[in-house]
């Protein structure tokens, strides 16, 4: 049996204030062990992939899933778990990383925007085009230093970053009004439970290939990260591209809480399969009685 959440208790559309501090990284449990959470969790997943189906079929609208935590905090595996029962013709999955050479010769948002869904079908970034108001945020001098802008354009370090905003909301309403759903999904990962899925990574042999120097690095700015994501969502949350705060200390949790959420949009479009006139399927009984006689 499906359980319920309200998804106004995550959901950030820039009409109130989003305080980091004021946000849980754990809530009570969904699931009442592990084997109601897998049948949850394959419910969901069913009907996410019939309402793809139907997406696709309709070939009218599209839907963008953006991904963005703190390392460790689950993206790979809330990708694979709420996604993995969706036909693969009706998904597209792009991790972005760090800018190749190619990628830094075009603007900020050239490699994520040429990435977006056709129609009919689910987008998915790991990681985004958020990452120019989160790492670089963090790191300024990848913009002033690495990032091959005119200096003319980054002089003034603050005002680069509210252009940059500025510049994420008004794409996000263009590509809305193309039809595309934008959903923004921030895993909310506290710093001890990032910690003990670290140590987690060097005591498993089978999870070493995960762990990453950079990512101990990246931890030692954890306060200015969290300054970050608190901007990033207070100047880019809008109705029509919200932010979904979801709190990721229990990964069971936090599936089923990003299946529901992506679910009650998905419910909300108006779409239908292709409507058969009785012209059509008159032609389509000709064409099975010649297949028959064949």
């Amino acid at each position: 049996m499906n359980i319920s959440i309200n998804p106004a208790n995550f959901t950030y559309t820039g009409q109130k204030k989003f305080k980091i501090k004021n946000v849980p990284n754990v809530i009570d449990p969904l699931y009442e062990n592990k084997k109601d959470y897998k049948k949850l969790l394959q419910e969901y997943r069913d009907e996410i992939n019939e309402l793809q189906k139907m997406m696709y079929a309709h070939n009218r609208h599209a839907m963008l899933l953006v991904f963005q935590a703190m390392d460790a905090a689950g993206k790979d595996g809330t990708i694979k778990h709420v996604m993995s029962g969706v036909n693969p013709h009706g998904i597209q999955i792009f991790a972005f990383k760090k800018p190749s050479d190619n990628e830094l010769d075009h603007d900020f948002m050239w490699r994520t925007s040429r990435c977006l869904p056709e129609r009919g079908r689910m987008g998915i970034f790991n990681r985004s085009y958020y990452e120019e108001v989160l790492v670089v945020k963090v790191h300024p001098q990848i913009l002033t230093k690495y990032q091959r802008i005119p200096k003319a354009f980054t002089s003034d370090v603050d005002q680069a970053f509210e252009q940059r905003y500025e510049d994420i909301a008004n794409f996000e309403q263009y590509i809305h009004r193309q039809g595309i759903h934008v959903m923004k999904f921030f895993l909310n990962l506290s710093k001890d439970e990032q910690k003990r899925r670290f140590l987690d990574r060097i005591d498993r042999p089978d999870k070493n290939w995960k762990f990453s120097e950079a990512d101990v690095k990246e931890r030692g700015y954890w306060d200015k990260y969290m300054t970050a994501y608190e901007e990033a969502i207070n100047k880019t949350a809008s109705p029509e591209a919200p932010w979904y705060v979801v709190p990721a200390d229990d990964k069971k949790n936090m599936r089923l809480i990003v299946s529901q959420l992506i679910l009650n949009e998905m419910r909300k479009l108006d779409m239908n399969y292709p409507i058969v006139t009785d012209e059509r399927r008159a032609e389509l009984q000709e064409i099975r009685k010649q297949l028959i006689e064949d």
